[in-house]
């Protein structure tokens, strides 16, 4: 069962949008994106403009505007008479994630071999070793930051600014599908594997073998995130 936006009893004030220099749209989207993501706001889960103005502490035009960012960016969709709606994320539109995500995350692992400096070796190597102590905690929340701290650190190495841009407009539907794909223990395991068998081929600076095992790696993913949803 979804949560409830606000509580009857008492005022939530976690999700508070403090004024900072930065546009106030700029920052619900952000405070939303995150909510969705993290599974606060669960798939399917009505977003009430009034109760989220009151849980932002912002106002309508902002929640609204902030609310057409993220239905451009396929995390809620609009339905007519029902408002704005966390959207579910369907086998086929997983798929297609998957197939992109596939292609662009393998061609950085290419591009990291042939462009990354030692120290970013060093640096993603580093990244490894404390995704793997991650694993170990079983946290979900620990494991996606120290994802998300390692994929940083491979498209950085790559020098490609579009590349980057690509895997970005994936990211939260990327992060909403990880969440499926950790609720597998044995999935776990495979994949912190294949990290490590990534980084072993990196460090050999075999394109050609970063290249198979990245693209390996996200098939494997896809397998399981869809036959969890």
């Amino acid at each position: 069962m979804s949560n409830p936006i606000r509580s009857a009893h008492s005022p939530d004030l976690s999700m508070r949008v403090a004024s900072v220099a930065a546009p106030v749209r700029r920052q619900v989207a952000k405070v939303l994106r995150e909510a969705i993501t993290s599974g606060r706001f669960a798939p399917g889960q009505r977003l009430i403009e009034k109760d989220l103005c009151e849980l932002l502490g912002v106002s309508r035009p902002s929640v609204r505007e902030a609310l057409r960012e993220l239905e451009s960016e396929g995390l809620i969709e609009i339905i007519p008479n029902r408002g704005p709606l966390v959207k579910r994320l369907t086998a086929a539109d997983a798929a297609s994630v998957y197939q992109v995500r596939a292609a662009l995350e393998a061609l950085a692992a290419r591009l990291f071999v042939e462009c990354a400096t030692d120290a970013q070796v060093a640096e993603l190597e580093a990244a490894v070793e404390t995704l793997a102590a991650a694993y170990a905690t079983v946290d979900v929340a620990q494991i996606l930051a120290a994802k998300q701290v390692f994929y940083d650190v491979l498209i950085a190495g790559t020098g490609n600014n579009v590349l980057r841009s690509l895997l970005r407009s994936l990211n939260d539907r990327i992060t909403m599908l990880r969440r499926v794909t950790l609720s597998s223990p044995s999935r776990a395991a495979e994949s912190i594997r294949e990290i490590h068998d990534l980084m072993a081929a990196i460090k050999r600076r075999d394109a050609d073998a970063a290249y198979a095992v990245s693209l390996h790696h996200i098939q494997e993913a896809a397998k399981v995130a869809l036959a969890g949803l």
